[in-house]
């Protein structure tokens, strides 16, 4: 990960560290949990990590504009906005299960201008797209934000050489693992039959045996109509996209400056 924002260790990588590690702590929580935890107290405590993320990602997007040049600014909005607009008429428009276009670009700015442009564009996508979308804008949010903005950091890590089909086949992947970050957020507390629901203190294979029959029964249908979308979308409309992408980068200079 380091490598992928730069090998300066600037206040900035600090943050995106920090809050990829306490995000990954937040997601794992079902996992790792002390066995004494009283599941009525659950909730809350997933109430204020979301705030806490919050402010993160709000220290974080403030000190990473020091780095950030006038171009890149105006693109990653413009970038942003096109995007929620995609979710918007992913609402008004009845779609198959999960698929969602939001992933579309999300994915190509990170394989084409780098993990921290790819990371501040599935975050702020969410971010901005919520307050439209059917839940609105929750304390679910900011565990979207980081597995959205996780597509686009890891979609900088794949070797130019993948091309395009290595880039779908990663999004279409990413179409499962959103669905199954995100559920963490709500599985310890949903109600269901007793080998599907979260307990405290089952250690850590039997926590996996019960989500992972929880997502095959509530999940995968859906994620899969996601992870298809995505490669198709993929597939598709990569490889023109990127050549728009890649000849805005030549010509603005884009890049993310030290700060």
């Amino acid at each position: 990960m380091l490598s992928a924002l730069g090998r300066r260790w600037t206040p900035a990588n600090a943050l995106f560290a920090l809050l990829t590690l306490a995000g990954g702590l937040a997601f794992a929580y079902p996992f790792w949990a002390p066995a004494t935890v009283d599941p009525n107290h659950v909730r809350p405590a997933l109430f204020l990590f979301s705030g806490a993320v919050a402010l993160i990602v709000l220290a974080l997007l403030s000190e990473a504009q020091e780095g950030l040049t006038a171009h890149t600014v105006a693109m990653l909005g413009a970038l942003v906005g096109l995007n929620t607009a995609l979710r918007m008429v992913d609402n008004l428009v009845p779609l198959p299960g999960g698929f969602s276009p939001v992933f579309l670009l999300i994915a190509l700015v990170g394989y084409v201008f780098g993990a921290r442009l790819g990371f501040l564009m599935g975050t702020l996508t969410l971010l901005v797209s919520d307050p439209v979308s059917p839940g609105g804008l929750g304390p679910w949010t900011p565990y979207q934000m980081l597995a959205a903005g996780w597509v686009g950091l890891g979609a900088a890590l794949l070797p130019k050489k993948a091309g395009v089909a290595g880039l779908a086949v990663y999004a279409a992947v990413w179409g499962w693992l959103f669905g199954a970050l995100t559920n963490l957020y709500f599985w310890p507390y949903a109600l269901g039959a007793p080998d599907i629901s979260w307990q405290p203190g089952l250690g850590l294979v039997a926590t996996l045996a019960r989500y992972g029959r929880y997502y095959l029964i509530t999940s995968l249908a859906w994620d899969t109509m996601r992870a298809v979308g995505n490669l198709v979308l993929l597939a598709a409309l990569g490889p023109s996209l990127i050549k728009v992408l890649e000849r805005f980068r030549r010509r603005a200079r884009v890049a993310w400056e030290p700060a």
